[in-house]
């Protein structure tokens, strides 16, 4: 059971639905092209991700820096996580021959060796260990693309395709941006266990006020985005209009507003659930647009 929790289970549910909703909800919806992978070659890709992912979270709370003690040896340790990713690379190796082009799986080696890098070096490192998380975090939607439309490219269907991995890689950018909220929550949350461990993030380097005010000037970020996105691209369609406005910009300002008041480590954890949910949400969205588009 507690190996269970070493893996971060909730946050790899989440992963694994949105990157079911972007099948079912977006590329399977697109009458103009018929994607390059069927749906149990795009459930092995989203089970490859899962399981880099989870090999990610789990030499991170075993044996990364700053780990907390358990009852596995790091010999354990590190044989479950190659274990993990070595599956995971298998996966997307299969899949990328079988679209002809074995390269493809680099995207999701490069995911793994992020992951390995954060957890055994580069996690005391001040921002850059919030930006490689934020890159790992975002690079499955840029893997979907990749995998889905790249083996159709042809000069005939180069529109379509260009229009849809746009609108991907606009949706990759945006789950950077959150995803680097989430991990300065996560400091935030954490900063008396990652002093004691010596690890030197934002907030122990700064300050927990100074650390409040900058991510807050920080979510003015993904607020104009959104405000940007819906004023743009969304302003006739109700609905879509109505769960961006909800679902994201709604729980964005309130974790700005919350923050801005946090003072201890329960506030600062509701927070990062917060921010957790804004990612699940954002998956959906790209559901109810193009349901609202559709009909």
């Amino acid at each position: 059971m507690k190996f269970i929790k070493l893996l971060n289970i909730p946050d790899l549910i989440i992963l694994a639905l949105s990157l079911f909703i972007f099948r079912y909800g977006f590329i399977s919806a697109q009458e103009a092209i018929m994607p390059a992978l069927n749906d149990w070659q795009y459930a092995l890709l989203a089970f490859s991700c899962v399981f880099i992912a989870a090999g990610g979270f789990f030499i991170n709370n075993t044996a990364g820096i700053g780990h907390k003690e358990y009852d596995i040896s790091e010999a354990q340790s590190y044989n479950l996580y190659i274990v993990l990713t070595i599956i995971g690379v298998g996966l997307s190796y299969y899949i990328a021959n079988l679209v002809g082009i074995p390269l493809y799986s680099g995207i999701v080696v490069v995911a793994a060796a992020t992951l390995y890098i954060y957890a055994t070096s580069l996690k005391q490192t001040i921002l850059i260990s919030n930006i490689l998380i934020s890159i790992a975090t975002a690079l499955p939607i840029v893997a979907i693309g990749i995998f889905n439309f790249y083996p159709l490219l042809m000069p005939e269907t180069q529109p379509v395709l260009g229009t849809l991995f746009s609108l991907l890689l606009d949706y990759a950018l945006f789950v950077f941006v959150i995803a680097l909220l989430l991990t300065f929550a996560q400091d935030l949350a954490n900063s008396d266990e990652d002093y004691n461990s010596g690890i030197n993030t934002l907030p122990i380097a700064l300050g927990k006020d100074r650390t409040i005010k900058l991510v807050c000037g920080l979510t003015i970020l993904p607020i104009t985005m959104v405000l940007y996105y819906v004023n743009t691209y969304l302003i006739n369609l109700l609905w879509a209009m109505g769960f961006c406005l909800l679902f994201l910009l709604g729980p964005i300002i309130y974790f700005t507003i919350k923050l801005w008041n946090s003072k201890t480590q329960k506030d600062f954890a509701q927070l990062v659930t917060v921010i957790k949910l804004v990612l699940l949400f954002t998956s959906v969205s790209i559901a109810v647009i193009t349901f609202n588009i559709k009909y």
